[in-house]
Parts: C-alpha cells; structure tokens; sequence
C-alpha cells in the first residue's frame, strides 16, 4: 500500500506538463474526496472443498512464515509457483486478493508486480518479449524486487546540462536540473531522499515539459489508487523519480522530483507487514 505523501510529489510519460496546472494557489489546498478502502478479508471455500488443495495451502503458510520474519530494506522472499496446478493456483489468488499498488517494468523482459490485499505480498510475473509468462512467483517484501534490480540498470548517471540558444530563455528548469546533477553527483545509496517541490514554484508548461525531455521517462511505473491516486514513473537518469498526486476527480495536487532509491512513498511500513503476517494467519486459521 502506498502511504500517504507529506511532500508534495512529478510525472512520467504520463509526465510533465501533461495535465492542466492548478489555476491558482488555491486548488493545491483540494485533499483527495472519497472513502479511504480498507482491507477486506477474502471469502475463502470451506476447509472440506479444498482438503486435497494440500500445494496451495503449503505455500500460503510458507508466505505467512516469510511475513513473520521479513525485515524490511532486506532482499525479497520469493515463492516460485511455476509447478503449481490451476486449481492450487486458484486457492493461492483468492486468498491474496488484489490490493492498490501495481508496477510494471518495460524493456525486452517486462514484469509485472501486482501488491495483494495483504500490504507486503505481492504476485509478480516475468514475462517474454511476445507477453508470455515465464515465471510465477509470490514475493514477500516492501517493494517488488523488481523496482530496485532493474529500474536503473540501464540508466544515465547524470542529465546533461548543456543549453542551446533557445533553452537559454527558461527561466527556472535549468536551474532545477542542476540541482538534481548536484545531489545526483554527492549521494550514495540508502542515502535519504531528496524531493524538489514543484507544486508552488513558478514553471510553466513549457518548463515543465522540458524538464521532462532532459530527465526523459524510464522503464518502471508505479499506481497506486485507492484514496485519490499516486502514479510514480523513473526517469532515464539513475535515482530520479517523477510522482504525481491526483485527487478523487483526477486534479493535479501534489507534484515533485525525488531522488531517492525508491520513492518512500512506495515502500510499505513495517507496521503494515506485521499487519498482513497477522491477516494471513488469521485466514489460514480455517484450514489447520
């Protein structure tokens, strides 16, 4: 589950200058509407309907142990699922759900991440160039591992700085480029993150879009939706994020650069994962 954000947060293909701007200070104060979801324990068969599903629970209770001593900013706990049998398969789903967070990687060997509705456990799908799944796998973790091993692997280590004529007439881009080159060149990982705030300051459109063109848009997006949306893109240059807030209808209201190795925002609390160890448990429950 992505938690709510305390800072305001850029975009992605999806990205800047794509959206209407706020038409005055005002609209920022508009907080997302709405209910915010809460979990929902899955309708689960009866324990006499699945007494030969022996795989399936075997591996629900194999997740529940790795919840119980996941530590996070740790490696992922993978469960492979490529032997298992539709039926087990089934069971597996339904006790999992599917939560609000979602991320894809793009490039010649895409992964999708779907988070389950127990915050921490997530389905994720390695796939082949044609979209065909090659591999089937639980994770038990923060964040999918995908979005720390492959995210920037292939990225540039710096945006050029470098103006033309016509880039001399922005006003205040360059010098927000800078300071992401500046903080790029001094940090190491783990390092805390750095969040440039783009929601008050004074760009305009074509600022914004130009900002997006320099950073450009990298392979792995990040959507969370649930109360108003966060959608969080990587950019092409190594540690830069692009996120944006959007309220219930959609509006714009938060909007900013991080560099971070994972926008925080993203990544589940520790409070969260012992929750799910303890809805997990108390689903399982039924079957011992």
């Amino acid at each position: 589950m992505v938690k709510p954000i305390d800072i305001p947060v850029i975009g992605i293909g999806i990205g800047p200058g794509t959206q209407e701007r706020p038409e005055d200070e005002m609209d920022i104060l508009n907080l997302p509407t709405g209910s915010m979801s809460t979990f929902q324990s899955p309708i689960m068969p009866e324990p006499e309907d699945i007494e030969d599903l022996t795989t399936g629970k075997l591996l629900l209770e194999k997740t529940l142990a790795a919840l119980q001593t996941y530590k996070p900013n740790h490696p992922a706990y993978i469960i492979d699922l490529g032997e298992i049998d539709a039926a087990n398969l089934d069971l597996i789903n339904q006790a999992l759900g599917e939560g609000e967070v979602s991320v894809t990687v793009d490039g010649p060997a895409p992964v999708m991440a779907q988070e389950s509705v127990l915050t921490g456990v997530w389905r994720v799908q390695h796939l082949d160039n044609e979209s065909h799944i090659i591999r089937d796998t639980i994770e038990i973790a923060d964040i999918a591992h995908c979005v720390a091993a492959e995210t920037f692997a292939n990225a540039e280590a710096q945006p050029s700085l470098t103006l033309n004529d016509s880039e001399n007439q922005l006003m205040n881009a360059p010098s927000l480029l800078a300071e992401v080159h500046d903080h790029i060149a001094t940090r190491s990982p783990g390092d805390p993150a750095h969040v440039i705030n783009l929601t008050l300051l004074p760009l305009t459109d074509q600022e914004l879009s130009w900002l997006g063109s320099r950073l450009g848009v990298g392979p792995t997006t990040i959507l969370s939706r649930g109360y108003g949306n966060c959608r969080i893109g990587s950019t092409a240059v190594k540690d830069v994020w692009w996120i944006k807030y959007f309220n219930s209808e959609d509006k714009l209201i938060l909007n900013a650069i991080e560099i971070s190795d994972v926008p925080e925002v993203a990544i589940a609390a520790p409070e969260d994962l012992e929750d799910s160890a303890y809805r997990l448990n108390e689903i399982m429950e039924l079957y011992r």
